[in-house]
């Protein structure tokens, strides 16, 4: 009796575990799928390294045969990772006490390897918040392979950082400024038949198309002497170029670069003056590889016919700011405002700020206007909460001089809101 009572005892605990392991997941369905669906995309290059879901460790040692046959099918690496590079994208709580596999090629293991060291580094130092955890955070984004949009939406969901589409953008103002108001207010209003939505004193605002305005302001009162260079052009974007050429030069509108049609090209288009010397560039894009992701967007707009009748409309417009260094540029765009890029001409890109009004980064030395310290252009972004973004900016650039309302990008443009 006290044997078979000691044989009980020894297939207790036997039973016990062979009931856990039969609960236990054995087929792994969800995770190789997803596993695998990384797998293909960091052997095709679309993801540098790509993380498997998170797993206890021994439901891990139950998972790797999985993995590392499915490894082997894609030609790629796995490297087991117990203690996972905290940042701003992910609650850290979801891999608490877990482990994730890495997939990688080449060298991109290292590379996620320092980017940790680097971490490690700030936080026993005390430094790894703010700025410097926001800058690691980004690598590690950009790492996984996520668009900035993407890293941005992350970062605002887990951290303190904001962009202004948290703060609702609802259109764009570009002002520009004349010693001769009233004969501003004639050449966009008659030659050109905007719309003019509003007057006051010193200032008329015309509509170009959809959330897009053009305000003109007299120098008056200004801290403006009117001497500044202009460093800015507005491209109207229309389907009718041969149309407003030709009305153009009828008026006798000066005309800087004259109508060029590329049928094998990116986009056609020419350049015409307005009377105290700003560039308006009539443009039309077209289906071209730079051009994928913009021309959908264009053909969305509704076409607005100005008031010199049926072929005369405008459906967007660029806002063309020139600089010397473009990457601090782009970066501002991308990380700092939180805009897409639409379309990349290399030497100038597309950034979209309202539903019909764009922002283009140009480099001086291969535009029509140079870099300038000083410029007679504003910027301005209607937000439907600009209270909130000037207290988010206070808290962001503590002791930075800057008025109330306004904010300069890397290129001393003024921005207002």
């Amino acid at each position: 009796m006290d044997s078979l009572k000691s044989i009980g005892r020894l297939l207790i605990p036997i039973l016990i575990m062979a009931v856990f392991f039969s609960c236990q997941k054995v087929d792994f369905q969800k995770e190789a799928g997803a596993f695998e669906s990384f797998a293909e995309m960091v052997h095709a290059g679309v993801k540098p390294i790509a993380l498997s879901e998170p797993m206890e460790p021994a439901e891990l040692d139950l998972f790797m045969p999985l993995a590392e046959k499915l490894s082997e099918k894609y030609d790629i690496s796995v490297y087991r990772e117990s203690d996972l590079i905290g940042t701003s994208l992910f609650d850290s709580s979801v891999v608490q006490d877990k482990e994730v596999l890495i997939l990688y090629t080449g060298n991109h293991l290292e590379a996620y390897q320092m980017l940790k060291t680097k971490a490690s580094e700030l936080v026993n130092s005390n430094e790894y918040s703010g700025k410097k955890k926001e800058e690691v955070s980004r690598s590690f984004g950009r790492l996984l392979g996520y668009p900035e949009s993407t890293i941005n939406d992350l970062l605002s969901q887990n951290s303190t950082f904001k962009d202004l589409e948290d703060f609702g953008i609802q259109g764009q103002e570009l002002i520009w400024f004349y010693k001769d108001l009233p004969a501003a207010k004639t050449f966009y209003r008659e030659t050109l038949g905007l719309k003019l939505l509003e007057e006051g004193e010193g200032a008329v605002t015309f509509q170009i198309a959809g959330d897009s305005r053009l305000v003109l302001k007299s120098l008056t009162g200004t801290e403006y002497s009117g001497g500044e260079p202009k460093s800015v052009a507005l491209a109207l974007l229309t389907d009718h170029l041969e149309i407003w050429y030709d009305h153009l030069q009828a008026s006798g509108v000066k005309i800087k670069y004259t109508l060029k049609v590329n049928p094998e090209g990116a986009h056609d288009g020419f350049v015409a003056v307005d009377p105290e010397g700003y560039l308006l560039e009539f443009e039309m894009f077209r289906m071209h590889p730079e051009n994928e992701k913009f021309i959908p967007e264009l053909k969305s707009m509704q076409p607005m016919v100005t008031t010199l009748g049926q072929g005369f409309d405008f459906y967007a417009s660029i806002t063309w700011l020139y600089y010397q260094d473009m990457l601090p540029m782009e970066n501002f765009m991308n990380q700092n405002l939180g805009l897409e890029m639409s379309a990349d001409q290399g030497w100038a890109k597309i950034y979209r700020l309202t539903g019909n009004s764009y922002i283009g980064l140009v480099d001086e030395k291969r535009g029509m206007n140079s870099f300038s310290e000083e410029k007679l252009v504003e910027v301005k972004i209607n937000l439907s909460d600009p209270d909130s973004w000037e207290e988010y900016l206070k808290n962001q650039d503590a002791g930075m001089e800057r008025d109330a309302g306004t904010f300069e990008d890397p290129g001393r443009y003024l921005f207002r809101f």
